[in-house]
């Protein structure tokens, strides 16, 4: 039996959304943020050491990370290789989205999440004014330009490509998904119409919007 630790409004959705797509029978464990700081319960730790989540349990075997449980499912339970693409060209992008996403993209968007809450609490007060100005000055300088870089190079990814592994949708898409979320309620998309047609076309999936009421409710900005 398939268990999916799943923490709300993270990345655990996408793989909700993963064992839709195979069709799947799971059962899911949910946790809940701490109100406050927004952290995981310490629950998740029971579960694996850096009480993070996503985490999967199939059996005996406990897997985390995003990219490795998505991986997993897609080599064990897509034997006819839907999810993945079938040449050579295509797989080597297959795999590039993989990593980028958790690799190069997310770790921008994590920084844009914490220097925005640099002036508010539980910031003291004392130092809320300089905090908050340190923190809108590294935005302006640094993220919001390395965001646009990211989206723009997005952008003109999906100018040649349908999807992100070439001419079908795979896993890739999924495990981009949560990141490009995060970009369009943090980041400049407004002018990347690919990017947003992309977006509209995963979230119109049948088995994205099972995942969705499988979840609960999902706001990827918080």
């Amino acid at each position: 039996m398939i268990i999916l630790h799943h923490l709300n409004n993270s990345r655990s959705q996408r793989i909700l959304w993963m064992l839709e797509e195979l069709q799947l029978p799971y059962t899911i464990e949910r946790y809940q943020r701490d109100e406050k700081t927004m952290l995981a319960p310490p629950a998740l730790k029971k579960i694996h050491p850096l009480g993070k989540s996503p985490v999967l349990q199939d059996g005996d075997l406990v897997i985390a990370e995003s990219g490795a449980i998505i991986e997993y499912l897609q080599e064990t339970y897509d034997p006819l290789g839907a999810l993945k693409p079938d040449d050579a060209p295509s797989r080597l992008q297959y795999r590039y989205w993989l990593h980028y996403a958790e690799g190069s993209l997310m770790p921008l968007l994590v920084m844009k999440l914490i220097f925005g809450k640099l002036g508010k609490p539980p910031v003291p007060l004392l130092i809320r004014p300089l905090a908050g100005a340190i923190g809108k000055g590294v935005q302006q300088q640094f993220l919001d330009k390395q965001l646009a870089t990211h989206a723009a190079y997005l952008e003109d990814h999906l100018t040649r490509n349908a999807w992100f592994a070439g001419d079908r949708f795979s896993a890739a898409d999924i495990q981009m998904s949560f990141p490009i979320e995060a970009l369009a309620s943090r980041g400049p998309i407004e002018k990347c119409p690919h990017l947003q047609r992309w977006l509209k076309t995963i979230q119109a999936r049948p088995a994205y919007q099972q995942a969705l009421k499988q979840g609960g409710p999902y706001q990827i900005g918080r």
